[in-house]
């Protein structure tokens, strides 16, 4: 079986690192993967190297796995970034734990990835049978990259080194993880065998040509092809107020009024432009715009910049400036209709309030009804009262004031809240605006 790639239409900008995240049911190698991309790619010093022996051999595991509770018990519980790179390009990966109760953690890391390489371990499955189930873990975090709208999704078929026969595990695993992805609308880029243990395929090609079936790139070779995501620049602008820099002495760059400070979300910001304060609806024209060291230019989305506007506005944080000119699509309403991953111990039932955080703005959320959960096994639509921890469903909020938004699909940071429980104040849950 070989591998099914999609080239970028365009050529791949590879100065910029790629963020990376692995995921997948617990034990499938994530940590070990890692380390062997580390050590393979010459990203280890030789002091931290011996630092990891166990028994006298190396544990690549304890390479990413840095907590004393995960080394005590094998597991990982926290997200672990380490940072590497080859000749052609950076990466940031993060190692994200595969236990359930821990879903939390993955969410967070794949909220800003790029790319994800989901680890499937070929030991753990009925792979003589060409009509295998995945695993539990395996589906719900592929589904998790599907929401978060993560671009590029790897299958990474482990441990094949393990079964008497690589080539109709890989085949058959393979089909599986093809109907399934197909099923959810799943985009993958490929699906590769590897041994993470052995580092076949990992960074450096397996010892047997052709192994397993299969002829397509390293690992590696097909991460350092693939794209960062792009900024939202293509939208209407839309800048989240960080910090208020009051009445700066520094009259030649803010003119003696407030500097709001902030990374832009959507659009790009420019002398001239007309912009609405949300949520109190007041104009202003932007008069001048600093980049992140002071600089007036224009500055675009996903970068850092200081906005000076014509007159004296009530502006706070937490407050956004959105384009006023024209039909900028943003959806302004107490009413939210979302997708959300509930992450919280508790389950999550109508009628509680949370605390919503969008941008850098706090308001107070009603859970108003559950529509459904997502059946990971069957993908169906199922009729639900409460969604239990770790559950994925749709549900709809009624906000104590508005908010501007716009659906997940179109901007990954004007389309997601995060519900922290007002009590604990923990992360309760990840919200997609459908």
């Amino acid at each position: 079986m070989s591998t099914t790639t999609t080239h970028p239409a365009s050529p791949v900008d590879t100065s910029a690192a790629l963020r990376l995240i692995t995921c997948g049911s617990v034990d499938d190698g994530k940590s070990t993967l890692i380390g062997r991309l580390l050590v393979d790619s010459k990203a280890v010093l030789q002091d931290h190297l011996a630092g990891v022996q166990r028994q006298g051999q190396t544990d690549l595991a304890l390479l990413t796995d840095g907590l004393s509770a995960e080394r005590e018990q094998g597991i990982t519980i926290d997200v672990a970034y380490r940072y590497f790179s080859t000749e052609a390009r950076k990466f940031i990966i993060g190692d994200a734990p595969g236990h359930e109760q821990y879903t939390r953690n993955m969410v967070t890391a794949t909220s800003s990835a790029d790319a994800a390489v989901v680890l499937v371990d070929a030991t753990k499955l009925d792979w003589r049978n060409p009509q295998l189930a995945l695993l539990p873990q395996t589906r719900r975090h592929s589904l998790l990259l599907q929401l978060l709208r993560v671009p590029s999704v790897v299958f990474a078929v482990n441990k094949l080194d393990g079964v008497d026969d690589s080539a109709l595990a890989f085949a058959h695993i393979g089909a599986a993880l093809a109907a399934f992805a197909e099923q959810a609308g799943i985009s993958a880029v490929a699906t590769v065998p590897v041994s993470a243990l052995k580092g076949w395929n990992v960074v450096d090609a397996a010892e047997t040509a052709g192994w397993c079936g299969y002829d397509g790139p390293t690992l590696l070779a097909l991460l350092e092809r693939l794209p960062v995501t792009p900024a939202d620049t293509g939208l209407p602008l839309a800048f989240p107020v960080q910090w208020v820099e009051k009445f700066s002495s520094s009259a030649d760059t803010s003119q003696g009024r407030r500097i709001f400070w902030g990374r832009v979300a959507a659009g790009q910001v420019a002398p001239g432009q007309r912009v609405r304060i949300a949520p109190t609806g007041q104009t202003a024209t932007v008069a001048q715009v600093l980049d992140h060291v002071r600089r007036p230019g224009e500055v675009s989305a996903g970068h850092s910049g200081g906005i000076v506007l014509d007159r004296e506005v009530d502006v706070s944080r937490g407050d956004w400036l959105i384009d006023a000119d024209g039909h900028d699509g943003f959806h302004h309403s107490r009413e939210i209709a979302a997708t959300v991953a509930w992450l919280d111990d508790e389950s999550l039932v109508p009628g509680r309030v949370y605390w919503a955080l969008h941008g850098h703005r706090w308001v107070k959320a009603k859970v108003r009804r559950i529509v459904h959960r997502l059946d990971i096994h069957t993908l169906a639509e199922q009729d639900a009262t409460e969604l239990e921890p770790n559950a994925i469903g749709h549900i709809e909020l009624s906000l104590q004031e508005p908010l501007a938004t716009l659906p997940f699909a179109r901007s990954r940071q004007l389309g997601s809240l995060v519900l922290v429980d007002t009590a604990s104040h923990r992360t309760a849950g990840a919200l997609l605006v459908r």
